[in-house]
């Protein structure tokens, strides 16, 4: 029987909106007590899904579809509302461009502080620090500040740290769309190595290609619940037929 280490069912996600018309605190006190201040917004709701070990789930839907918040509720980030979600393993997300990264701290503060928080000790740390550097190909930029990296130099350092340690779930979300060619091959190539070794993956793309080299199954998101899961060319149909 296959391992699950991702089991989810029943989640719902909702957030509180302000509504329009509400831009200042002196509106707020006007407003208090005369009109509704915030609105409740699901974003997914009545969500089944089991990921298993070791394989890459593609994960598919139009932008709003509820993907980034079900990968942010499965990453720890966010909080849902009810419904069961269960995580066994080591998660290393790359949820979106920069997330996670410390800004006003250098490349290499960012290695030691990301390492940590994600459960290695400082003497690992040291141990991956250099294969870090040396797969982002940032050489000396390691030593500048990250709110000065360009979109493809914080993309090369956060897949760098979060693959540098074999990750138990490895999480994707359009992260690898910026940046040459020639670095983005060498990360889908990592992707492929983390594979054989049993690193489960969950990866959304909007280019269909990655999606067909990388995935064993793929998900189709609509309006926050699953409409698909199953064979990747299937799900690829299904949703290629939203745009049509």
């Amino acid at each position: 029987m296959r391992e699950k280490v991702i089991e989810i069912s029943g989640l719902k996600v909702s957030f509180l909106i302000q509504p329009d018309g509400i831009s200042s605190i002196k509106q707020y006190l006007y407003s208090f007590g005369t009109k509704k201040l915030f609105t409740q917004k699901v974003i997914i709701q009545g969500l089944d899904l089991d990921v298993f070990k070791g394989e890459c789930l593609g994960i598919l839907g139009r932008n709003g579809s509820g993907k980034s918040t079900l990968l942010r509720t499965i990453g720890g980030i966010i909080t849902p509302d009810e419904g069961k979600l269960e995580v066994r393993g080591m998660i290393a997300p790359m949820l979106a461009l920069g997330v996670g990264l410390e800004p006003e701290l250098t490349g290499s503060e960012n290695i030691e502080l990301l390492g940590v928080l994600r459960g290695l000790t400082k003497l690992e740390v040291q141990e991956c620090r250099d294969d870090i550097i040396e797969f982002s190909e940032l050489g000396e930029n390691i030593k500048m500040q990250v709110k000065r990296y360009s979109s493809g130099m914080m993309a090369r350092l956060a897949f760098s740290i979060a693959t540098a340690r074999n990750p138990d779930i490895l999480i994707v979300d359009e992260a690898l769309g910026v940046g040459d060619s020639g670095f983005q091959q060498k990360c889908f190539n990592r992707i492929a190595q983390l594979r054989k070794q049993g690193t489960t993956i969950l990866y959304v793309s909007h280019h269909m290609d990655e999606i067909r080299n990388i995935c064993d199954r793929a998900v189709l998101m609509t309006n926050g619940k699953i409409e698909f899961a199953g064979e990747v060319e299937q799900a690829i149909k299904k949703y290629e037929a939203l745009f049509n």
